[in-house]
């Protein structure tokens, strides 16, 4: 078959070239902010302040439409700022990176299929019959279906865009000279620290033997619960950059086709995608930090009766997080599943993180970790029309993830801290995304039972 026309033949890899067209964007950007500022400086504290919130957010914009063009783990660096840059970055940039779109144009197969047969060697690619047209492209990578001649299996193949790994660290020191270019990030060590976290979970989407083997293990923890599927790892198709898996049908989970089910379908999926969130804390420490609806479809059962299952589709940004934290995690839930306000201080005690902070911050703290367990509460405390005429909880009329964004926003303990550890980042964005789920999935369950068994016999009270 030959190459779709649309589809590119090659990306920009080559460090020259990336240099090259990052700093000729970074120099306009710049330019243009300092002009900007320029033109602003005989104006009033107010119009002064408008324009250049007005500058950045304009030079922002022009930012993320180059690094668009340049694909590659580009796209993928300005994604994760977006994500976990709030802390650090302005909010005009943040909205503007938020803009990046992981739907990327696919390479043809005439520019991967070397790199796979190069990867995989004759005897293993000639075994494999690769359907040419993507399921899918990303900013790393894109996805082919293939079927194993010998006996049918059906396969899924998530290939590495070739040079993207060894262009990750050199990208990385290109964006943030770019921003810095527009005097609107940071000069601290913590923004340091932040950019070396980034780095690191780069790398690690990129690591496909690591993805293998977390795959494998979340396999082994879900292999006997018909709520969910795990993909089934083939080792003798993997490779550094390339990935194989089985094949496994479904539909997102935001479609039409999920949406319309139901509401007491939707309610198993909803409770089936909380249950994971629960155990992934309070039982196995590793953590699926990636929120992305993409990472997840739906099996609808062929009859009534039958399970809708969860198709659990990507293991490249699981974290395992160290014990103290966890621990830590786990008294905070379960001081504010009962209100215990004594409990959630003494709780905070002895990580630097809180000890810094006045009392009167701690306090405001606990009642945004009250607010946030609603759903799992006794619910007295949740708005009127939060509530089902069963005594349910109405996840999209409780609107707790604006809530709890409101809450935090106008909180004092935002004037005491601006850069949380970054385990606490992944968690708190897991927890908001697992949130909107419900939202999106219009969910109305009390989730009291499902952290019940891990707060022990109190709770069943």
């Amino acid at each position: 078959m030959s190459d779709n026309p649309h589809q590119m033949k090659r990306l920009k890899t080559g460090a020259f070239e990336r240099r090259l067209s990052l700093a000729k964007a970074g120099l306009v950007a710049g330019t243009r902010f300092a002009a900007g500022a320029a033109g602003s400086m005989f104006a009033s504290p107010e119009d002064r302040e408008e324009r250049r919130r007005r500058n950045v957010a304009e030079q922002a914009q022009y930012l993320v439409r180059e690094l668009g063009k340049l694909k590659g783990s580009v796209v993928k660096i300005g994604q994760m700022m977006a994500l976990y840059g709030e802390h650090f970055l302005p909010e005009e940039i943040t909205r503007a990176l938020h803009q990046l779109n992981d739907d990327t144009t696919a390479l043809t197969w005439s520019a991967l299929e070397p790199t796979v047969r190069q990867q995989l060697g004759d005897t293993r690619f000639a075994e494999l019959a690769i359907d040419p047209e993507p399921l899918g492209a990303a900013s790393l990578a894109q996805v082919h279906r293939a079927r194993r001649r010998s006996d049918g299996t059906e396969l899924v193949l998530k290939i590495q865009y070739p040079g993207v790994a060894e262009a990750i660290d050199s990208d990385l020191n290109l964006v943030t000279q770019m921003l810095r270019l527009t005097k609107a990030v940071p000069q601290t060590r913590e923004f340091e620290e932040w950019l070396d976290e980034v780095r690191m979970m780069m790398h690690r989407e990129v690591n496909y033997r690591q993805e293998a083997e977390t795959t494998r293990l979340f396999y082994s923890y879900l292999r006997n619960d018909d709520r969910y599927i795990v993909p089934r790892i083939y080792p003798e198709y993997c490779t550094d950059t390339v990935l194989c898996m089985s094949f496994e049908r479904g539909v997102p989970i935001n479609s039409p086709i999920v949406l319309g089910l139901p509401q007491e379908r939707r309610n198993r999926i909803a409770e089936a995608a909380l249950d994971i969130c629960c155990r992934e804390v309070f039982e196995w420490g590793e953590i699926q930090t990636d929120p992305n609806f993409g990472n997840y479809l739906v099996r609808l059962g062929e009859k009534d009766g039958d399970t809708d299952r969860i198709v659990l589709l990507d293991f490249g940004a699981v974290r395992d997080f160290p014990e103290d934290l966890l621990a830590l995690a786990r008294k905070l839930t379960r001081a504010a599943f009962f209100r215990d306000r004594t409990a959630m201080l003494a709780a905070m005690k002895g990580f630097s993180f809180f000890d810094n902070m006045p009392d009167s911050v701690k306090t405001s703290l606990a009642e945004l970790f009250f607010l946030a367990i609603e759903p799992f509460s006794d619910l007295s405390t949740a708005p009127a029309e939060a509530l089902t005429p069963e005594g349910r909880y109405d996840w999209a009329k409780g609107r707790l993830h604006a809530r709890v964004a409101t809450f935090a926003a106008k909180s004092a303990a935002t004037r005491h801290f601006s850069v949380p550890p970054k385990e606490v980042m992944f968690i708190s964005r897991k927890f908001m995304g697992a949130y909107t789920f419900m939202t999106v999935i219009g969910a109305q369950i009390h989730a009291r039972s499902l952290l019940e068994p891990y707060l022990g016999q109190e709770a069943g009270k």
